[in-house]
C-alpha cells in the first residue's frame, strides 16, 4: 500500500486503521463497531447506475454480501489522505464459480471523530477472463 503525508496533519495510524477496517468489509463482510457512524452515508457508483444506503457499517456489508459470488481478495493500490478524510483505491477479485471476476474501485471517505462518516464509491463493474484479455489486446497499459 502507497501512503502518503497528510498536508493537515491528519494522524497517519488512524488514516492506516479505518483504511484496513474499510477494505476488510470487501473480503469478511463485517464492519469493527469504530469503523463507520451509526448514519454513514454510503454513496454508491457502479457503471451506469447510482445508487445510496445510510447506516451503519451492518448497512454496508449487508450489500457487499448481497453482491459477492464467491471469496473475494482485496489488493489496496494506494490510499492518500485528504483534508476531509482519505482515498483509497482497491482491485477486488472475486472467485465466481464461473472463474474470477475483477472490479477497480476508487472511495473518497469522510473521517468526523474517528468514523468514516461518507463514502462515495466510484467502481468500473467486474471483468470476467474474456473482458480482461480483450483489454490487454486493444488496450495495453503503461503502468499497471
Amino acid at each position: 500500500m502507497t501512503m502518503t503525508t497528510a498536508a493537515n496533519g491528519a494522524d497517519p495510524a488512524a488514516i492506516d486503521r479505518l483504511c484496513a477496517g474499510f477494505h476488510r468489509c470487501f473480503s469478511e463482510f463485517v464492519a469493527d463497531d469504530d469503523l463507520f457512524a451509526p448514519d454513514t452515508l454510503f454513496d454508491l457508483l457502479p457503471p451506469m447506475w447510482r445508487f445510496q444506503l445510510q447506516g451503519s457499517g451492518a448497512t454496508f456489508t449487508t450489500q457487499l454480501r448481497s453482491i459477492a459470488e464467491g471469496p473475494v481478495e482485496i489488493e489496496i493500490v494506494r490510499t492518500v489522505p485528504t483534508s476531509t478524510g482519505f482515498v483509497t483505491e482497491h482491485v477486488e477479485t472475486q472467485h465466481t464459480p464461473n472463474g474470477p471476476v475483477t472490479s477497480r474501485r476508487l472511495h473518497l471517505c469522510d473521517v468526523d471523530d474517528g468514523r468514516i462518516c461518507a463514502v462515495t464509491t466510484y467502481c468500473n463493474g467486474g471483468w470476467d477472463d474474456e473482458l480482461r484479455a480483450r483489454h490487454a489486446s486493444e488496450a495495453p497499459m503503461v503502468r499497471p
